[in-house]
């Protein structure tokens, strides 16, 4: 029987191994990501085969994930509650960026299992992930463009 420690690493890895073999981006996209030859930091260490903890991914690739989810995963929506209440992905549970606490909050979360986090255009949970990363969350990937990227991809919000 493996411990618990040994699942959630498993299950990290797993989502580490399925958003490397995506098309996995920089956070955030920005000319200032990326090395001269244009290829983000994140795309070099993805194609080297090397595990990518902290990370941006398309919501196709988002939602390849949650089809078959790693055993842990937490989907994690970092919108206001009234954001919240006009959809939001299955099974996603919420913690309002703009809360006074939200640093604090978000360090009492496991740090040893796997995020997918998503907000509504990609830019609170793009500054969770650099939090999340500083706080030494092992992993943790971003939905680009967040729940409206989400949308336009035709893919379903829970209303």
């Amino acid at each position: 029987m493996r411990s618990s420690t040994t699942v959630r690493r498993a299950s990290a890895l797993v989502l580490t191994a399925l958003l490397a073999a995506g098309a996995v981006t920089g956070c955030g996209g920005s000319d200032s990501d990326s090395d001269s030859d244009g290829s983000s930091t994140t795309e070099q260490v993805a194609t080297a085969g090397a595990p990518v903890g902290i990370a941006t991914v398309s919501p196709e690739d988002a939602d390849t994930v949650l089809a078959d989810p790693p055993e842990d995963l937490v989907v994690l929506d970092v919108r206001t509650v009234e954001e919240f209440e006009t959809g939001h992905i299955e099974g996603a549970v919420m913690l309002d960026f703009y809360r006074d606490d939200f640093q604090e909050q978000l360090s009492t979360l496991d740090p040893d299992v796997p995020y997918l986090v998503y907000c509504r255009s990609g830019n609170r949970s793009g500054q969770t992930l650099s939090m999340m990363q500083q706080l030494g969350f092992a992993s943790a990937v971003d939905i680009d463009g967040g729940v409206v990227a989400w949308e336009q991809a035709g893919l379903p919000l829970v209303r």
